[in-house]
């Protein structure tokens, strides 16, 4: 049997913490939970992302967020979503950043995201045409944030906030720094839209092909040299192979607004149709018998095809070609990367058609 007066002290007065009644009269709220399962937990917002319905919970935090209004330069995220507006959209594209595609933590490298503040404001420069830009809610701001919400802002692009897991969500863990831009998904040509554009300009068709080039700053490396030699676009293959990113945008200095680039489905059936449509193929590789400055068919409908550094050319592509021709270098140990071995063979075959060979 208890002491009387238990829940007391001396002076009569209640406890603290007892409501007067004894210790065996408490009742507790059980054992602590855990996290995943505590409001407002770090961990309890990650389980409800990853299970797709907590954006609600996700969000509570930044309701206090203004929206685009002449208060305040930028609107938080879940209110442009609120609104109908989603810079995502649903393109379909393998940049999507979806709960069923996204990139896992530390990837670094989500596709259509640039992340960090000095690349943000490079591309912004740049022009590379962005749907969004995202800024961190409790990031301190510096010049190049000032100027990314400036260059965004009148170029026309929604400016959103964003909290850190969002960022971080976004961009595959990369770097962020507080500070992400969404580029807008690449529509691809098809192989034949650039005999197509040839033709409409009465011009000899001239096409770059590449064979598992897999880095896009090549890419964006041969597009700028397609546009600075006439060449009319740029096939690539759909798969093992680069795509359109924000790397490939700011490596052509924009000439991916004014060269297209074709995405095959299989390369060597697309080079294939180029050959049955009078087009001849050239591949590039160290091995080939005759000098790029010697090509004949450089006055002829002609692709060159470009093979990766260090495999070149695969078997089958190199047997689709009507003539592998080579670049010679003074050191036989040495070898070109795709973005150098195509500026080279376009600038030889556009001298040797404009007369100047």
């Amino acid at each position: 049997m208890g002491r009387g007066g238990a829940g007391l002290t001396k002076s009569g007065k209640p406890r603290p913490g007892t409501g007067g009644y004894g210790k065996h009269k408490l009742e507790g709220k059980g054992p602590t939970p855990p996290a995943a399962m505590r409001p407002g937990h770090p961990a309890q917002r990650r389980a409800s992302a990853a299970s797709g319905d907590g954006s609600r919970d996700r969000r509570q935090g930044d309701d206090r967020a203004s929206a685009f209004s002449p208060a305040g330069p930028y609107m938080s995220a879940a209110s442009f979503r609120s609104s109908g507006s989603s810079p995502a959209g649903s393109s379909g594209s393998s940049g999507s950043t979806g709960s069923s595609g996204r990139a896992p933590r530390g990837a670094g490298d989500a596709a259509e995201w640039v992340a960090g503040r000095n690349s943000v404001v490079e591309s912004l420069r740049a022009g590379i045409p962005a749907v969004a830009l995202y800024v961190g809610t409790r990031v301190q701001h510096d010049d190049r944030i000032s100027e990314a919400i400036e260059l965004a802002a009148d170029r026309g692009i929604a400016v959103l906030e964003a909290g850190a897991a969002e960022l971080d969500r976004h961009t595959g863990g990369a770097l962020h720094q507080g500070l992400a831009l969404r580029v807008r998904p690449y529509d691809y040509a098809h192989p034949d839209d650039l005999l197509a554009r040839a033709a409409d300009a009465g011009q000899l068709p001239l096409i770059a092909a590449l064979d598992g080039v897999t880095d896009p700053r090549n890419l964006g490396a041969v597009v700028r040299s397609a546009a600075a030699f006439g060449a009319h676009g740029v096939v690539v293959p759909g798969r093992r192979g680069a795509g359109v990113t924000a790397g490939a945008w700011k490596a052509s200095a924009g000439a991916l607004a004014r060269v297209p680039v074709a995405r095959a489905v299989n390369l060597a059936r697309a080079l294939q149709a180029y050959r049955e449509a009078g087009v001849f193929l050239a591949g590039l590789d160290a091995g080939g018998d005759t000098g790029i400055r010697d090509l004949e068919l450089a006055t002829a409908p002609l692709a060159v095809v470009i093979g990766s550094e260090g495999r070149g050319l695969s078997r089958i592509v190199a047997e689709t070609c009507d003539v592998l021709v080579r670049i010679p270098i003074a050191a036989r140990t040495e070898s070109l990367n795709a973005g150098v071995a195509a500026g080279i063979a376009l600038y030889e075959v556009a001298a040797v058609r404009s007369g100047l060979a």
